[in-house]
Formats: structure tokens, C-alpha cells, sequence
């Protein structure tokens, strides 16, 4: 049984919705927070990113950066732009990006679902990232950003869902200034909640598909809260947390790429003469080359585009993570010829995300900064369930999910 709880969401009023509802936290740094924030009271910036409001040069993780957060959150809520429903409810929240819409149902996961892995993972968590997290919950007292979950698509969710959003106008519908759109119901038809709950109940696995520190803060917060209730009763508010759940036949993953600033003492013909041992390799010429499917890479070097196909042995489909593009990378390119051994740490290595495209690799070579590049084909919703499925931990900066949540449209309060 896998839960799915309805809450009193604590929400902006209609008309500054837009102006509430940011981009998440871990998606942008502080000073581009303090532009996007700038002439803007009620962005939920100010709660989720507020060292914007402190000193420059405070640091992020600064005591005081907290006491701000908790003191933007109650003037959030004195002045009205954050207020709460005054009964549970489900909610619905949609995204348009490039033409396609995903529908996602937004309740509350359960702490003992994480602690019991009915709520699966497929990334590592850093401690310094859990802790900010666990810090901002305990001052606020809330989960101020909803976790972005999946789960393996149900057809009568789905047709609930679609009943209901077209019997129904949305409470909240903008376009970003990204040029996403973003549409949100509230679900107040009481049958309809108890359906949704019982449906649910039947999916035995939920995924974390972005927001794994969040998701890891707000189980530990609860857990916290547990040990220190002597009268607990598993029904508190803190036994539960924000997390909106899209199946996964909407979804897609799109491609998270590498770049490298050296060839550890290799000049560029000696690189490719190593390459030839684990890839085939094509000269593609000037033109961006784009991976065509899985096992084959693009490398950008010297102002030419490359087409790698990995070689028979390098890979194992029948193996969740050795089939992986970014695991062939790594294991024959990184690590066995670049010297490139933990991607966390190593400061020769960069990630960029595939939303902002194959220029952008390379812009990052031409300038300089970096000599090579390398771009993968997408990892699959299949490979990404078959790796939690399987206890295993993908490689990291392997899923790039787009379009982000906006934080801000829905609050859940754990008191």
C-alpha cells in the first residue's frame, strides 16, 4: 500500500500566483536569485533562497540565512499571500513545454514509505545538502517545495484526472517566463479524493525523479519529530511530506552531458587512437552531431564533431547499470584514459544539463575552458525504474528532467 494523503495546502491567492511560484532552490544560485527576486516581494525566493536577503557574501548555509527563511515565511502568511485551505484536498498540477502536457497528482507521500523503500531512489544524497534541507524544515516548519515522484502509470488515475480537469477550470493558469506553462486544480470533491487514495494504494512503488535531498530532509525531519512525540500516533502532520506524483508514461528524461578541461596529458590524435580500442569512431565534421540512440556518443574536440559507438564488451544489456551510456563513459573514457575518477569531486569535469543543447557544449570548448565534450543519448524511464528496482545507484548527473517544478503554488504545513 503505497500513500497518497491529502492536506490543507497553504497557497497564494489567484492573482499573484505567478509572482509567488518560483524555480526551485537547487536550480539556480544565489545571485541569479537576487536578479529573478529583484522589485519582487512575494517570490517564494525570499523563503527558499534567503540569503537574497541577507548581506552579500553571506554564506548560503550561514544560521542567519535560516532565521530569514523563518521570517519571510511568516510574513508570507500576515500578509495574505500565502493562505491556507481550510480542509484536505488532492490537487492537480499540469505542465505545457514544447506542445506536451503532463498531468501530476499532488498529495502527501509517507516518511515510513521512504524509510521502508516503497519510495525508490536512484541517486546518492550529499550530506552538506541533506543537512541545509533538514535545517530549512525544521525553521520553517514546512515543505516549502513539493519532490517530483512517478510511478507506474494507473489508466484509472489517469481517467479520474482527465475527467476532472476538463469538468473543471484551473485555479491557477500562467506561462513562466521560461515559456512553460503551469496549470493547477484544486480537487475538493470529497468521492474523488477517497477514490484517488484508494487507487493509489494499489501502486506498490513510487520513484524519485528530482528532489532526492528534499525527499531525504523532510523523511529525517519526520523521523525527528516521531522520536521526540511520546503520545505519536502516525497520523501527524510530520509523518508526511510534500511530493506531486506524474505517471510515467508522461514523462521524459532528456540528456545530461559532460565536458572536460584536459586530456590528461594526451594530444588530441593520441586521445582518438585510445578512443578506437573501446568506440568506433566517425569524423562528423563541423556540424553538431547529436547521439542517434543508445551506446553512441558525440564528442566535440578541435572544432570537430565526432560520432563514438561503443564496441561489444563494453556494455552488458542484460545488467541495469552496466547498460548504461553514462557507466560506458565513465568506465572507458573517464576513468581508463582521462584519469577522471569520482565525478563528485574531480574539478576537471563539468555537467551540463541537455536544455540548453549541443551549442552549449560547444561554446564551452571553443572558449577555451574546456577541451572536449561529450554527449549521451537520454536514459529511459525503464532504465531508471529497472535501477531502483534493483537497489542499485545510477552514476552521478545521469537524469536531467525538464519541464522543473515551480515551487510556491502549493505549501504543506507539518504542524
Amino acid at each position: 500500500m503505497t500513500i497518497l494523503k491529502p492536506f490543507k495546502g497553504l497557497r497564494p491567492p489567484p492573482d499573484i500566483a505567478r509572482d509567488v511560484a518560483s524555480r526551485p532552490y537547487d536550480v539556480i544560485n544565489s545571485e541569479e536569485a537576487r536578479e529573478e527576486a529583484k522589485g519582487n516581494p512575494c517570490s517564494l525566493l525570499h523563503i527558499i533562497k534567503p540569503e537574497i536577503d541577507c548581506p552579500p557574501g553571506t554564506h548560503e548555509y550561514d544560521p542567519v540565512v535560516y532565521e530569514t527563511a523563518k521570517r519571510n515565511f511568516e510574513k508570507f502568511r500576515s500578509e495574505g499571500w500565502l493562505v491556507q485551505d481550510k480542509e484536505d484536498r488532492l490537487y492537480i498540477y499540469a505542465q505545457t513545454m514544447d506542445g506536451n502536457t503532463q498531468y501530476g497528482l499532488v498529495g502527501c507521500a509517507g516518511v515510513e514509505d521512504y524509510m521502508n523503500e516503497k519510495i525508490k531512489k536512484h541517486e546518492l544524497t550529499r550530506k552538506e545538502k541533506e543537512e541545509d534541507r533538514i535545517k530549512h524544515v525544521r525553521v520553517t516548519d514546512a515543505n516549502m517545495e513539493p519532490v517530483f515522484f512517478t510511478y507506474r502509470a494507473v489508466p484509472e488515475i489517469d481517467s479520474i484526472v482527465k475527467s476532472y480537469i476538463e469538468s473543471n477550470d484551473p485555479v491557477y493558469d500562467f506561462v513562466a517566463v521560461d515559456g512553460v506553462g503551469h496549470h493547477f486544480w484544486v480537487v475538493d470533491d470529497r468521492a474523488i479524493i477517497t477514490e484517488l487514495v484508494r487507487l493509489f494504494e494499489k501502486v506498490p512503488f513510487t520513484y524519485v525523479a528530482d528532489g532526492h535531498h528534499r525527499t531525504a530532509a523532510a523523511a529525517m525531519v519526520g523521523n525527528e519529530r516521531k522520536a521526540a512525540n511520546r503520545e505519536h500516533t502516525g497520523d501527524e502532520e510530520y509523518n508526511f511530506f510534500l511530493a506531486v506524483h506524474f505517471p510515467d508514461s508522461q514523462l521524459r528524461i532528456i540528456d545530461y552531458n559532460r565536458v572536460v578541461k584536459d586530456l590528461n596529458g594526451l594530444d588530441t590524435p593520441a586521445f582518438l587512437d585510445k578512443l578506437q580500442e573501446s568506440f568506433i569512431v566517425e569524423e562528423k565534421g563541423e556540424e553538431i552531431y547529436k547521439p542517434a540512440g543508445y551506446h553512441n556518443f558525440s564528442l566535440y574536440i578541435d572544432g570537430k564533431w565526432y560520432s563514438l559507438t561503443a564496441r561489444q564488451g563494453t556494455y552488458n544489456d542484460d545488467d541495469p547499470l552496466a547498460c548504461l551510456d553514462v557507466t560506458i563513459l565513465s568506465g572507458e573514457v573517464l576513468d581508463k584514459i582521462l584519469g577522471i575518477k569520482d565525478l563528485r569531486t574531480d574539478k576537471r569535469i563539468d555537467f551540463i544539463g541537455g536544455i540548453r543543447g549541443l551549442g552549449e557544449l560547444k561554446r564551452r570548448v571553443d572558449s577555451g575552458e574546456m577541451k572536449a565534450a561529450f554527449a549521451l543519448y537520454p536514459v529511459s524511464m525503464k532504465q531508471l525504474m529497472d535501477i531502483s528496482d534493483t537497489g542499485n545507484i545510477m552514476p552521478p548527473k545521469t537524469t536531467w528532467f525538464e519541464p522543473k517544478l515551480r515551487s510556491g503554488l502549493v505549501v504543506h504545513l507539518l504542524d
